[in-house]
């Protein structure tokens, strides 16, 4: 096992796990809020096991995750709009675990992976989550 994998485990264990707990128990609002957390964290698992594995292909899982996540938060956040109007979730903290959790995890991994394709790949899967992270935190506020 190498770190890559331990990060993995720890993003499973200590994030993933929660999100998906509240995805389950929560109102509608921290569900919706909760599926967007899950997802980020599901893409940035995806991007550690495709270093620490040396699977590149990984890395198109995280790229289809980070295109489709924020769009199902959208949706999520349209047809659930009246309940979460009653019950606003919490999203203050979304943007900012976005914004801090994205980076801290790219780009260690562009610079494992260096300089070619794969790193492109890489930044185009960050700037996705970040873009798709505020995104979906304005139109859950909205709701």
């Amino acid at each position: 096992m190498n770190w890559w994998l331990a990060a993995a485990a720890a993003l499973i264990a200590g994030g993933l796990g929660p999100s998906l707990w509240a995805a389950v128990r929560g109102t509608p609002g921290r569900r919706v809020v909760a599926q967007n957390m899950a997802t980020l964290l599901l893409c940035l698992v995806f991007l550690l096991l495709a270093q620490g594995y040396g699977r590149p292909s990984y890395t198109d899982l995280a790229l289809v995750v980070s295109v489709l996540g924020p769009a199902g938060t959208l949706i999520f956040a349209r047809l659930l709009g009246e309940e979460m109007e009653k019950d606003p979730p919490g999203a203050r903290l979304l943007t900012p675990a976005v914004a801090a959790l994205a980076p801290a995890t790219v780009v260690p991994l562009c610079v494992a992976t260096g300089p070619g394709r794969a790193m492109l790949k890489l930044l185009l899967v960050g700037v996705l989550l970040v873009a798709g992270g505020v995104v979906t935190t304005k139109a859950v506020r909205r709701a």
